[in-house]
């Protein structure tokens, strides 16, 4: 797809524009050129990177988008196809039923993979079931090596993957030079194998346990409703 900027200042592409999800709505929703650096000052000074602001067709909010350069010539300003998203879309979990201590840091992971920084990211997770393992005493490594193993099964992970997510997870050594170094594949991986390990240890357990008790309580409240029946004499 080619993509430029002609003299009036105007965002010109061949495809069908640019879809993302909004980092603001989460939505995925085409985005609309609205704001582009003036030919003038683009002329003068010739980044070799420039930023222009989309604005979302969904919720109408500002998405801003930087794009490399390619070249400049007198009619136009040709604009490379990797852009970089200056917002990311913010990862979203439940976290209702979570001890402090393991909410405050995979809060803090998923800021660091929203904002692309991986290593940061798994040096989290690894705090994350760090605090998970001293919340629930003695059981707790072995309950999270047995769900690991479970979830490797139903994602279908292959040993190296598999390999990779124990040695941040179950890992004891709080030293950071023991992690691997991540690509973005793999620290989507992790990703979803934390947020199901700490649905496994907490959410489903919380959700059934509200269940179990709301149920109680509606046949309790039957019950008292109930009025006895009197003999007819």
């Amino acid at each position: 797809m080619s993509i430029h900027i002609d003299t009036n200042g105007q965002l010109h592409d061949s495809g069908t524009g640019l879809t993302l999800h909004c980092p603001h709505c989460q939505v995925l929703a085409h985005l609309t050129p609205v704001s582009t650096p003036l030919w003038s000052v683009l002329r003068t000074y010739r980044p070799a990177q420039i930023g222009v602001v989309y604005r979302c067709d969904a919720c109408n909010a500002p998405v801003f988008i930087k794009y490399p350069v390619k070249f400049y010539t007198e009619q136009r300003i040709e604009l490379g196809n990797h852009f970089v998203e200056l917002e990311r879309s913010r990862e979203r979990f439940d976290y209702t039923y979570l001890p402090d201590s393991c909410e405050l840091l995979f809060k803090e992971a998923l800021q660091c993979f929203s904002q692309g920084a991986y290593n940061a990211f798994a040096s989290l997770c690894r705090r994350t079931a760090q605090a998970l393992f001293k919340d629930m005493v003695d059981s707790g490594r072995m309950k999270v090596f047995n769900l690991l193993s479970e979830a490797r099964d139903l994602a279908g992970l292959d040993n190296d993957s598999f390999n990779l997510v124990t040695r941040i997870v179950l890992d004891k050594d709080t030293d950071t030079d023991t992690l691997p170094i991540l690509d973005s594949r793999h620290a989507g991986m992790l990703l979803e194998v934390m947020k199901d390990l700490l649905y496994q240890c907490y959410i489903r357990q919380g959700k059934l346990q509200q269940a179990l008790q709301m149920r109680r309580y509606f046949a309790d409240e039957r019950s008292n409703n109930v009025m006895p029946i009197k003999a007819v004499p």
